[in-house]
């Protein structure tokens, strides 16, 4: 427990770093933070904050800098949250909007990098190997487009070589079929079924059956990205992540890699509202000058994915996670109205 001015002091350190990017001396911290201190009362403290593992010396300077611990504290109990700006809440507002999925989520990613300047990351929902809708349009030359809508809203094409022409009529027949009998089923599933329930249709229309639960057990077993990453490329201009080459191949590793992302992300999705992993304190976090400000979304209520951002710790926490929770609650408004 720390008393109100050591609070204050250590409150007043984080903000000055995160702006300034130096270690911050007892001189800045009497100028900033607002309490009638002299200088070797303030020195005192920070010494005291030092042995708490709050703050340390880097070797080049007599300032201070926080420890990931002294930032968790911050974030945890010290930081002021700021509402987010109105341009940022209408470009926010105005850019995520009801469509298919997988733009929304695009469209997510690309404005947590332009918003924060940092990198913006979006987990997608898994693909499901079932169907809510299936429809047949006739194309020229005995070929019939197969659309497959997903549970979650997405749509996947096929185009199914048949043995002849079909009408519109028995493409609808054959849709009506499928939908009224095996809608959210799996594909797997459905053709097992097949070979014992179509004794109702004529033999034509059971071959186009057959097809399109052949495409569509094909369509299911496509890996989707899961893993949706926008403006990484911002994090080269951050010092402290490209200051040697070391660290920059580390950083650009976990782009590629993305495995590491992933887990903690997963990981993310299972509690509510914002969550912030601090690297050097997260073991979660794969480099211990990042931290990641991440929230999950759902659909219908549903929790089917989680979006954020990755930065250094050294960002604007208040800053950052209004972005990321307002982003996150659009996301979902989207995905459960489109």
């Amino acid at each position: 427990m720390l008393d109100p001015r050591a609070r204050t002091l250590l409150k007043t350190l984080i903000e000055r770093y995160i702006a300034d990017g130096q270690p911050v001396g007892s001189r800045t911290l009497s100028r900033y933070s607002g309490l009638d201190l002299s200088p070797a009362t303030v020195r005192n403290v920070m010494a005291d904050l030092e042995d708490l593992g709050l703050i340390t010396s880097p070797h080049t300077s007599a300032g201070r800098i926080p420890t990931p611990r002294g930032y968790r504290l911050f974030v945890d109990r010290l930081i002021t949250v700021q509402p987010l700006e109105v341009e940022h809440a209408e470009r926010l507002h105005g850019k995520i909007l009801a469509d298919e999925p997988q733009r929304v989520l695009t469209q997510a990613a690309h404005l947590l990098s332009n918003l924060t300047q940092f990198a913006g990351v979006v987990m997608t929902p898994r693909r499901s190997s079932s169907f809510k809708q299936v429809e047949f349009l006739r194309l020229a030359d005995k070929r019939v487009l197969l659309i497959i809508v997903t549970p979650e809203g997405d749509v996947q094409n096929r185009i199914l070589h048949a043995d002849r022409e079909y009408t519109h009529s028995e493409l609808t027949e054959a849709s009506n079929y499928i939908n009224q009998h095996f809608a959210g089923q799996d594909f797997e599933t459905i053709r097992q079924r097949l070979r014992h329930e179509l004794t109702s249709l004529r033999d034509d229309i059971t071959g186009l059956l057959h097809k399109a639960v052949a495409a569509g057990n094909e369509a299911a077993a496509e890996k989707a990205e899961t893993l949706m990453i926008s403006g990484e490329r911002n994090l080269v201009a951050v010092h402290e992540l490209s200051d040697n080459m070391d660290r920059l191949r580390q950083l650009f590793g976990l782009f590629e890699q993305k495995t590491g992302l992933v887990q903690l992300l997963d990981a993310s999705s299972h509690a509510e509202g914002v969550q912030i992993f601090i690297g050097g304190e997260s073991q979660l976090v794969p480099m211990d000058q990042l931290s990641f400000v991440v929230a999950p979304y759902g659909a219908d209520g549903k929790i089917v994915g989680t979006l954020g951002v990755i930065g250094p710790t050294r960002m604007a926490y208040e800053r950052v996670i209004p972005i990321v929770d307002i982003t996150a609650k659009l996301v979902s408004s989207a995905l459960s109205h489109g």
